[in-house]
């Protein structure tokens, strides 16, 4: 159901409202079950943590305050007072439990403890040397940001497989029609 480009959770979480700049974006956290499903898909949960209405609001504010300050770090301006607090204090919060069982590694929490990881994760990566990989996606549609790791910092797309294809394949068939003209 989810999508996950980006390089960290974190950035896969802001990209769950979908072209922003379209007129109509399209949410992927339209409901506390998609919430409980995005943080289980992730791989930040390995259960479902039983969202409510009322963690899946906090869940959407925190998003766009993520949001906002990772375009602002994008743009290097100053971060958004208002958001920079509600990202801090959510990141006050108690992180995923990590247990270690006869199956390996078990990652379990509340919707509350997932925003917390969320949060700090932000916090780790725009407060530190990785804030200089942000990136947006090139295509004009997708707002998705991510983080370059590639060798020779020069991606362009948050995912080959959807972005990166659309951009090729458009490009493609524009120089297809010049050469038939």
């Amino acid at each position: 159901m989810h999508a996950f480009p980006c390089g960290t959770p974190f950035l896969d979480f802001v990209g769950t409202l979908r072209a922003r700049r379209n007129a109509e974006p399209t949410e992927m956290l339209a409901s506390p079950q998609a919430l409980d499903a995005w943080f289980v898909e992730s791989g930040m949960m390995d259960a479902a943590p039983g969202a409510d209405h009322t963690g899946l609001a906090t869940a959407v504010s925190l998003r766009e305050a993520l949001y906002s300050v990772t375009a602002a770090a994008l743009a290097k301006e100053p971060l958004p007072a208002d958001a920079l607090a509600e990202v801090n204090q959510q990141a006050t919060g108690l992180p995923v439990q990590v247990r270690l069982g006869d199956e390996g590694a078990v990652r379990t929490g509340s919707v509350s403890q997932g925003l917390a990881s969320l949060a700090r994760e932000a916090v780790e990566i725009l407060g530190g040397a990785e804030a200089d990989l942000l990136r947006e996606c090139s295509r004009p549609e997708c707002t998705q940001t991510y983080l370059d790791r590639s060798r020779g910092r020069r991606r362009e797309w948050c995912a080959m497989e959807t972005c990166g294809n659309r951009v090729k394949a458009a490009a493609y068939r524009a120089r297809r029609r010049n050469q038939q003209v």
